[in-house]
């Protein structure tokens, strides 16, 4: 342990507050694992801690994905399988994490983001993480603080970076309003909306019952300057969308997450000052103790832009005075391109950049499946056509999802749900890795987790608008943990449910390397980190001319072509998005760039993954060819299904 604050604090009990008696003193000016010089550089991945590993995958088979039924205990129950993702923690720990550092390595990933570690209540069964009971604890479902140091520190080691998933606009279901509450079914934990603000009732004891004070760890909310009762805005559960962005008293800054408890940000506290500024100091504690390298911060749209500045402003003047200059804050921001252009351009420079959850994820997943023309993703980089435009066309202010747990357009269904091959997500993490932006590829997006087979998705109840079907457990447990504080012992299974398995299966695992999405992904990531123009060029979605006709924007499931330059060099990366059938296409490239007799050299071909002889060869070279007009373009053949093929002009 080379981190003296990490080996003061790790040796005592986590600390009950945060400004008080026995409080934190944070480190400054002292040496700490840098940040990169430009996200851009960086492969995200995102991970459910809970769903991800438990580290024994070692005692169980690799899933036989065309022998599911043979990873199924008899009799099995649909419905049984469903309960399990939808209300129980699975197992999946930091030690888990830990232990598939190699394997995430080999896909290419350089940063990991996890969902939120932090203690929730024992008594509730939030794997997700997102109802914190104790701001400066590990839940230990997951492990220890230890544990959490351990696996940033063995990140670094391998030249990896690790974001945690943060929240301050809420806590977890801490406390009580009084039974008599208006919309309160009595029990007072989920109350209709006021524009003023209830009375406070009581705080929830370790089992879930009310208590008028905290007795110990497991009552009520830590540390100490969350425990007053005007620490929180008191007003009930309303509309998540209501209210203008920019007013500070909109329904949707004050309302709770049903039961989860929203906080008054701006309430001031006995000693260190406001709730925010106790929140902050509770993560900089965080940022001191496991090295960790950048937040995805959850909600941010729920707190005001002023609150928003505020937090951010604080944590990067805390960061820079450690030497982590670059520390990555990235808001999950509800609304669309106007609200993540609004939130961007009020906070600047304290907010790196906004998860790009809004228009642009469907219309991904469209394109890259062959559905509409590329230009519905694309024009999404054009300032004249999108509000968000001019920060995607920096590159480095958006971070690009595909998949991830609560997607919210559309159906809830990962990408590869009854997709046409067991790689057609490839198509779409080619266009997320070699088109501007920062990348994020969902955990078992390399596996093509995709739920039950389309003959089997009849049995299941709330298919498609749940979100549990996004969250399979890779690992493969045989059993969830038992409900509730029983879950709390090491190995206390509930033996009346199976485990919430990859497609439908339990007590089989699917980290598999050599999978054909795996193995296409490695390869692509691999490219992108060689390529400083993949990561860094301008970006020109090209037109295509089909069987000698004129070029023009390419429609859907069509060859997909675009170019990245930098300064002298141009890539181009072709796409055929269409599911089932071959494509081609004259593509236009840089006519300035390929003067003359110039060549392109395939340097990436996906196709060559399945084993088969290609019709463009990694290495072959393509010449440029000449209309009399002066356009130049490459001449694309026989792309199969949802392949990729990238070529450079200075090879």
């Amino acid at each position: 342990m080379t981190n003296p604050f990490a080996s003061d604090w790790l040796g005592r009990k986590r600390p009950a507050s945060i400004f008080g008696p026995g409080g934190v003193s944070l480190p400054r000016r002292v040496s700490y694992h840098p940040s990169p010089v430009d996200w851009r550089d960086e492969v995200l991945y995102f991970l459910l801690v809970d769903r991800f590993s438990d580290g024994r995958e070692g005692g169980r088979p690799l899933l036989d994905r065309t022998r599911r039924a043979d990873h199924r205990p008899n009799p099995w129950r649909w419905d049984a399988w469903a309960k399990s993702g939808g209300d129980r923690w699975q197992g999946g720990t930091l030690g888990g994490v830990r232990g598939k550092l190699d394997y995430l390595a080999g896909l290419g990933v350089t940063t990991l983001w996890l969902s939120p570690v932090f203690k929730q209540r024992g008594h509730l069964d939030t794997y997700h993480g997102y109802g914190v009971q104790d701001f400066l604890d590990v839940d230990p479902r997951f492990g220890t603080r230890q544990d959490l140091v351990d696996l940033v520190e063995s990140a670094h080691g391998r030249g990896m970076r690790i974001l945690l998933d943060i929240i301050f606009n809420h806590s977890g279901s801490n406390w009580r309003y009084p039974a008599n509450t208006p919309g309160s079914a009595g029990d007072g934990d989920t109350v209709s909306y006021t524009t003023g603000r209830y009375p406070f009732g009581d705080w929830n004891d370790a089992q879930g019952r009310r208590t008028a004070r905290i007795g110990g760890d497991e009552d009520g909310a830590w540390p100490i300057e969350l425990q007053a009762a005007d620490d929180y805005t008191r007003a009930g559960y309303g509309n998540l969308g209501a209210g203008g962005i920019d007013d500070p008293n909109a329904e949707h800054k004050r309302t709770d997450f049903l039961d989860l408890r929203d906080f008054d940000l701006d309430h001031r506290i006995a000693v260190g000052g406001n709730v925010l500024g106790a929140l902050a100091a509770c993560y900089k504690y965080w940022i001191a103790l496991t090295d960790c390298d950048g937040f995805r911060i959850d909600t941010l749209k729920h707190v005001t832009e002023e609150q928003a500045r505020n937090f951010c402003g604080s944590i990067k003047e805390f960061t820079a005075n450690i030497g982590k200059n670059n520390f990555f804050l990235v808001g999950e921001i509800a609304g669309g391109d106007f609200a993540e252009e609004r939130y961007l351009d009020v906070l600047d420079r304290n907010l790196n950049a906004a998860l790009d959850i809004g228009e642009m994820r469907p219309a991904l997943v469209a394109v890259a499946k062959g559905l509409t023309m590329p230009s519905a993703y694309f024009d999404g980089f054009d300032p004249a056509k999108s509000p968000f435009g001019s920060h995607r066309n920096l590159g480095n202010q958006h971070v690009s999802v595909l998949d991830d747990h609560d997607e919210v357009f559309g159906q809830k269904l990962r990408f590869s749900a009854n997709a046409s091959s067991d790689h057609q997500v490839v198509a779409g993490v080619a266009i997320q890795l070699f088109s501007l932006g920062i990348p994020c590829i969902y955990y078992g997006t390399e596996q093509a987790l995709a739920g039950p087979e389309a003959s089997e998705q009849h049995w299941l109840p709330d298919w498609g608008s749940a979100d549990r079907y996004l969250r399979e457990a890779m690992f493969g447990p045989t059993h969830p943990r038992a409900s509730g504080r029983a879950g709390l012992q090491a190995d206390a299974a509930d033996l009346e449910l199976p485990g919430f398995g990859p497609f439908g299966t339990v007590s089989a695992h699917c980290f598999d390397a050599n999978h054909p999405a795996y193995r296409r992904i490695a390869l692509l990531c691999g490219l992108r980190r060689n390529y400083p123009v993949l990561r860094q060029g301008r970006q020109y979605l090209r037109p295509i001319s089909l069987f000698g006709g004129p070029f023009q924007a390419p429609g859907g499931g069509e060859l997909l072509g675009w170019s990245r330059l930098l300064d002298d060099e141009e890539a181009l990366c072709a796409v055929n998005p269409h599911g089932t059938e071959t494509r081609g296409a004259d593509v236009l490239v840089d006519a300035s760039l390929s003067a003359g007799s110039g060549q392109f050299r395939v340097i990436v071909n996906t196709a060559e993954v399945a084993g088969a002889p290609v019709r463009h060869p990694t290495g072959s070279l393509l010449a440029v060819q000449h209309k009399t007009d002066g356009t130049a373009y490459l001449s694309i053949r026989d792309m199969p299904p949802s392949e990729v093929l990238v070529l450079d002009n200075r090879f």
